[in-house]
């Protein structure tokens, strides 16, 4: 090697080394040749790592070297010590004093690179000063990617996301159902490899692959389909990154010009869904050519688009977590210990136990009750005539009816908010599961039904007609009860007790039937006019059926064939107390709604249908993140009440809600407010809103609450992961302002303590009185959540208008990261994915030149595809050990038992405690 000359090496994708050969001469024109592997430090040092015969021959003819193998140069592997012995001392010695020149060389080599970088106007001989400062920033760009790993950086590069064996089984199947004598359209070629939803993506792809082939085709054979296949399917990452670069080089000269950046960015919105960024193209077009082409060519090539891909992860590591893998690992190591089948069970048995036991002792509870009853009334009309003449199937009957009583008057209890909400703030709420008390509802309501089938079936079908068939005898014993003319069916039908009991059935099933979720949530569609039975508002009208109900039943337990002493007919006296208690709460919100007045300061409609109020707070309400209050609006209905998270924080002088267009009721409201919203003016957002200062006179609203929900209880756990589905966010806003108003608290008292330190100090030096010191103002009770987790999941790019000011407040103000928060947008392909490669560039270069994502607008990076939820709650508790981390999700159920599922087998494995609460509407 001659000492001017500096060695070309060939880009090494799998190690921060790099090898370097050495020759040794065996035999005339051949030369054996010693790999050295040398790492290349950051501060540009080098240290010789490892030596051993190259696997290359190398044939010297009139002194070039040509490589007797077509391979790439190898990767770097570890050498063993058997190898090693296979040299002589003498070719040791020999090698190692090349090494050591070879290191020198590429040392002074090193810092003139390093020099030339970061002076970009060196001048060549023989070039202008531009091209050669392109020269040398391409020649330092292929020794970054030496030193970087380019294999890490680029892995995700991909195409097909379906790497299975049988992948290519699954294309050819597609080529033939869609090919047309024995060729496959350009049109159909998205779909045929799995591309459906990016076909104009696919089809760019294809015109690429195809001008390679020195073709402009229109279809292609199946042979030139696997062809293409292969090509896509590339491990290599030259390959892959080829291709990609030939989409958007459609004139084939090897340079990209920004127009050609604007084509592809405005290919990659389409296909991912995102509107916004399509429309600014244009703008980050120009920001990446600004970052690449310093010398203002007006064009990149290959390898400046591959750098920007290398410096994606640098510009995105203020989004990433820190790596607990030692920790994780042996947390779960800890599940995998070998235990008995008997242990494991006992070990479930225990966790389900220790998470559900408010819920078992409180149904168990329920159920002896009801056993109780149905027990004693079962044997109470065994000692009477009756049981002779109508046997068992009246003792049943009279059993359910006691058990119905009971349930009647419990049923009230769950649904009555205002005593709950103050009830789960007493020591109560450490025995009871007030969070499940929608459930409870829906149980006992289940219960009824069931008593209802067997008090009713019973009379009906079983002891009505065995009275009627009773011989004199027997009908005797029964004179007192029903009259000396022994009564028919039809009579003991429309008597009082058959009228009530018929109509208590009917509207308990209207009731009932919609309440279930498919007509509650539209899941029927049935046609016009009987849709009008489905959706919130059926539900809502029907449920208030139980009015007529209670009616029914009370004068149902009075008048009894059976029963004739007044203190007996016991049914009022189960209904008594609780019907008062639920009579008292929806006096006190009527009266509660007129009395709370508010007036609406701001109404803006964002994206995807969400409507944002704000309110003035009425002085007399105190509330907490977390919960909940009902919203009426007159002018679209004077009796429907719905009830929407509170996404201001107490501290705030204001009340929020953020409403979602759902159903009818939301729809109406949308629509009515829409009609007062004056358009945008320029210099401000796109959104339709309202003021105080709008011309025309908002609608009137009511609220009623706060109610207590789940996430109420955050400040009970050392560390938070809140989880939101699009408009599941809204409970969890309120949390995180709350948390930041505590924060800056904190930190204000902090100040104010070490001032009042300060000064106290300063008097004490100089007062020669002798007085007293003053003593420091009392600092509060330091906040036990130390980290909150919020992941938000949406999938329209719009979503993130919602709480845009919320998040950019967070990150601006929460120096000490106490709250990380994510924002992931299923619509866009996951990152490593082609289709939102150069999304994923721009995202991380205006982030890093400008500070504000590109896709949700604000301070706060934005994931692409969703979150891996077991990676998430793994890191968790790795980073948090011993920690009590409350799991809070408000969306669709699925996800419910999956994060339910997942806290319960990391419960399993570490010391780490996750409790998960869902919230219920």
């Amino acid at each position: 090697m001659k000492g001017a000359s500096f060695p070309t090496h060939q880009r090494q994708w799998a190690s921060d080394t790099v090898p370097a050969t050495f020759s040794s001469t065996s035999s005339p024109g051949t030369e054996e040749f010693v790999e050295v592997t040398l790492d290349l430090q950051d501060d540009d040092t080098i240290i010789l790592r490892n030596m051993e015969l190259a696997s290359t021959a190398i044939t010297v003819d009139d002194g070039a070297y040509t490589s007797a193998s077509t391979s790439r140069s190898p990767t770097i592997r570890k050498s063993s010590s058997n190898t090693l012995r296979q040299f002589s001392q003498g070719r040791k010695v020999e090698a190692v004093a090349k090494a050591k020149q070879f290191s020198q060389e590429l040392k002074a080599e090193l810092r003139k690179l390093s020099w030339g970088h970061g002076h970009a106007a060196l001048t060549l001989p023989g070039s202008d000063s531009a091209t050669a400062a392109r020269a040398l920033r391409k020649q330092r760009a292929q020794l970054d990617r030496i030193r970087s790993g380019a294999q890490k950086a680029l892995r995700g590069l991909r195409f097909i996301t379906n790497n299975e064996a049988n992948a290519w089984e699954e294309v050819e199947n597609n080529f033939n159902k869609l090919a047309k004598h024995g060729s496959l359209f350009r049109s159909d070629f998205a779909q045929c490899i799995g591309m459906k939803d990016s076909k104009e993506f696919a089809q760019e792809m294809f015109d690429a692959l195809s001008r390679r082939r020195r073709l402009k085709v229109e279809k292609i054979s199946k042979d030139e389909l696997y062809e293409y296949w292969s090509q896509i399917t590339d491990q290599s990452f030259d390959s892959r990154l080829q291709i990609f670069f030939d989409m958007v080089d459609k004139n084939e000269d090897g340079r990209i010009t920004e127009a050609e950046v604007k084509e592809i960015l405005t290919l990659s919105a389409s296909a991912n869904k995102l509107s916004r960024l399509k429309e600014q193209a244009e703008e980050y077009a120009a920001l990446i050519m600004e970052e690449l082409d310093h010398e203002r060519f007006g064009y990149i090539e290959l390898w400046q688009s591959e750098t920007l891909l290398l410096q994606k992860d640098a510009y995105q590591s203020y989004s990433q977590a820190l790596s607990y893998t030692s920790q994780a690992l042996s947390q779960n190591l800890q599940g995998l210990t070998n235990k008995s089948r008997v242990r494991r069970m006992i070990k479930k048995l225990l966790y389900y136990l220790e998470e559900n036991w408010k819920r078992l002792w409180v149904v168990s509870l329920w159920i002896m009750i009801m056993i109780g009853l149905f027990t004693w009334k079962f044997f109470q009309y065994k000692q009477k005539n009756s049981f002779q003449v109508m046997g068992y199937c009246l003792l049943t009957a009279k059993g359910a009816a006691e058990t119905l009583k009971f349930n009647m008057a419990l049923i009230l209890l769950p649904v009555c908010r205002n005593t709950i909400t103050w009830l789960r703030s007493t020591k109560l709420g450490l025995f009871l599961p007030f969070d499940d008390n929608i459930n409870f509802h829906k149980t006992i309501a289940a219960a009824i039904a069931i008593g209802v089938i067997l008090h009713a079936g019973n009379h009906l079908a079983c002891d009505f007609p065995m009275l009627i068939k009773s011989s004199s005898d027997h009908y005797d014993l029964l004179i007192n009860d029903f009259g000396s003319h022994k009564p028919t069916y039809l009579d003991l039908v429309k008597g009082a007790e058959g009228v009530t009991g018929i109509l208590m059935i009917i509207c308990m099933a209207i009731a009932f039937i919609l309440a279930t979720r498919w007509f509650r949530r539209n899941l029927i569609k049935l046609p016009k006019p009987f849709d009008r039975i489905t959706g919130f508002n059926a539900f809502w009208y029907s449920h208030h059926l139980f009015i007529v109900v209670y009616i029914l039943l009370v004068i149902h337990g009075v008048f009894l064939y059976l029963v004739h002493v007044w203190y007996r007919k016991t049914t009022w006296m189960y209904l008594a107390v609780p019907i008062l208690l639920y009579a008292g709460e929806r006096t006190l919100r009527f009266f509660r709604s007129g009395f709370y007045t508010v007036r609406l300061s701001k109404v803006a409609i964002y994206p995807g249908g969400v409507l944002a109020l704000l309110m003035s707070k009425p002085p007399q309400i105190r509330y907490k993140s977390g919960q909940y209050m009902f919203v009426q609006c007159p002018a679209v209905s004077p009796f429907e009440w719905h009830p929407f998270s509170i996404t201001s924080a107490p501290g705030d002088d204001y009340l929020s809600v953020h409403i979602r267009q759902l159903g009818d009721w939301t729809q109406e409201l949308k629509r009515l407010f829409s009609e007062v919203c004056e358009p945008p003016v320029s210099g401000k957002s796109g959104l339709l809103r309202a003021d105080d200062t709008t011309k025309k006179g908002l609608p009137k609203l009511l609220i009623d609450g706060p109610y207590g929900a789940p996430a109420q209880d955050y400040w009970k756990y050392d560390v938070l992961l809140l989880v939101g589905l699009g408009i599941g966010a809204t409970p969890f806003i309120s949390i995180l302002k709350d948390l930041l108003h505590n924060i800056v608290k904190m930190e204000e008292q902090a100040d104010l303590v070490s001032d009042s330190s300060r000064t106290s100090e300063l008097r004490s030096g100089s007062n020669d009185s002798g007085t007293p010191n003053r003593v420091p103002p009392k600092r509060k009770k330091t906040l036990k959540t130390t980290n909150a987790y919020f992941y938000w999941v949406t999938r329209e790019q719009g979503s993130f208008d919602w709480f845009k000011g919320v998040m950019n407040e967070v990150a601006e103000l929460d120096q000490r990261g106490v709250i990380e928060m994510h924002n992931y947008l299923t619509s866009v392909y996951e990152e490593g994915d082609a289709r939102s490669a150069f999304i994923t560039m721009v995202q991380a270069l205006n982030q890093a030149k400008n500070g504000v994502d590109i896709v949700s607008g604000t301070r706060v990076r934005t994931h692409f595809a969703r979150p891996k939820w077991k990676k998430v709650l793994s890191k968790l508790s790795s980073k948090h050990c011993n920690a009590r981390i409350g799991v809070f999700y408000c969306g669709l159920p699925v996800l419910a038992k999956q994060l339910s599922k997942l806290c319960y087998e990391f419960n399993q494995k570490g010391s780490t405690k996750f409790e998960f609460h869902k919230e219920h509407f």
